[in-house]
């Protein structure tokens, strides 16, 4: 597609360049969208997340219009717009093309949604449900209002409450930034009241002050993720709780179902899943992070207002996936169903890829040796800790589901 990309032409602003045929002024391309097609979704971020959004789209004859941040991302395949999603210009021209709105990412300022839905402009998930992805010391507030099980925690804006929440929690806890942070970064585990002195300098020196979250450090016995989807209408749709492993604070496994989850702590995970989703008012897919602690309780440690890494197994694994599942999900249609295909499915993420070359150079290999693994590229440039791609098995046995999933992972590794 990128070769044809001079047959395409900048057709709105300002801020945003449209790409369509050149003839057609943003008014007349969207009139011009067939009866069959009239389910316009558009996602804001041309990422990983939007890129895995296109064949069920195009299964299921949905018109998805991505706004990317640059030329050449992920879901370029997709993209029809590109510019700044911290733009509100820039977003209503993009949001004035489509149906309803959702997201690759959840960066997108709540002011900006707000006017979006002031004008009538389906958002889903909505900016007063996004907040709580956006924000963990809300987040952290309004899971403990509606009595959900958390880990012990406070908002801290000095080194004196820091030391203080410290001393009450046998010396040691988890300081995570309020805000931004993924896969690890924004979290750090602290010994010492001077041990995020670096962040409160930040906080005060951005002139808008703020605090810092103060959390126990949980013992746990594992991490778990549990993945619902919610429609507007109120429908809720569970996946089994799976099991994620990390590396470096980054997820590198996934197994689904989690191992001797069966019971009470899959039914626990499913209803505190459903209860954040509505709860919070979340509408597509929401994916709710959980401790499995050494004490048999199970805590949520972060919540995704999107499709997540945790449920790329249900892709190939599950009667309907999480990205259908959302698209379905953020138009109101009815959800399909979660079960598993297979007993056992794991995914494994391609973290960094290959010293030299690309993912598709070894592909030849990787697809010889390893026929019944699904192998995802994401259409990244490899780099160290990147995803740039995964790889999913199923089976019966889960020994060997694991180990074919690990070497087939293993050829685009080094």
């Amino acid at each position: 597609m990128r070769e044809d990309r001079s047959a395409f032409a900048t057709i709105r602003g300002p801020g945003v360049r449209y790409l369509g045929v050149a003839r057609a002024p943003c008014e007349e391309y969207r009139g011009e969208t067939s009866e069959m097609a009239r389910n316009r979704v558009g996602v804001i971020g041309g990422g990983q997340l939007a890129r895995m959004m296109i064949p069920p789209a195009v299964e299921l004859g949905i018109d998805l219009r991505v706004l990317e941040e640059a030329e050449g991302m992920s879901a370029d395949l997709a993209a029809t717009g590109v510019g700044d999603y911290r733009d509100l210009d820039t977003v209503l021209a993009f949001a004035e093309t489509v149906d309803v709105v959702t997201f690759d990412h959840e960066h997108v300022p709540p002011a900006i949604l707000r006017e979006l839905v002031g004008r009538g402009i389906p958002v889903h998930p909505g900016p007063d449900a996004l907040l709580y992805a956006q924000d963990k010391l809300q987040m952290r507030a309004k899971l403990s209002e509606l009595g959900l099980p958390v880990p012990d925690w406070a908002a801290v804006e000095s080194a004196d409450e820091l030391g203080a929440f410290l001393a009450d929690h046998g010396g040691r806890a988890v300081v995570k930034t309020a805000r931004g942070g993924y896969d690890g970064k924004g979290v750090r585990v602290v010994t010492e009241a001077s041990g995020a002195d670096d962040w409160f300098l930040a906080l005060a020196e951005d002139g808008h002050g703020g605090a810092l979250l103060v959390e126990e450090l949980v013992d746990f016995r594992r991490e778990l993720a549990q993945l619902v989807a919610r429609r507007p209408s109120g429908e809720v749709a569970a996946w089994p709780v799976v099991e994620t492993v990390q590396r470096d604070g980054v997820c590198a496994e996934v197994i689904a179902p989690a191992p001797g989850a069966a019971g009470r702590v899959a039914q626990a995970s499913a209803d505190i899943a459903r209860r954040v989703a509505e709860g919070l008012g979340v509408t597509g897919v929401l994916a709710v992070e959980l401790f499995e602690t050494t004490d048999d309780r199970v805590l949520i440690n972060e919540l995704a207002m999107r499709p997540h890494n945790s449920g790329h197994w249900s892709i190939e694994g599950a009667v309907t996936g999480q990205f259908e599942q959302h698209l379905r999900a953020v138009l109101d249609l009815p959800l399909g169903s979660t079960a598993p295909r297979e007993d056992w499915s794991v995914m494994v993420n391609i973290l960094g890829g290959p010293a030299e070359g690309t993912l598709q150079d070894r592909y030849p290999a990787a697809l010889a040796a390893h026929p019944e693994a699904k192998f995802h590229g994401y259409g990244k440039a490899p780099r160290p800790g990147r995803k740039v791609g995964h790889v999913t098995v199923g089976g019966d046995d889960l020994d060997d589901v694991v180990y074919r999933a690990r070497a087939a992972a293993a050829f685009f590794e080094g």
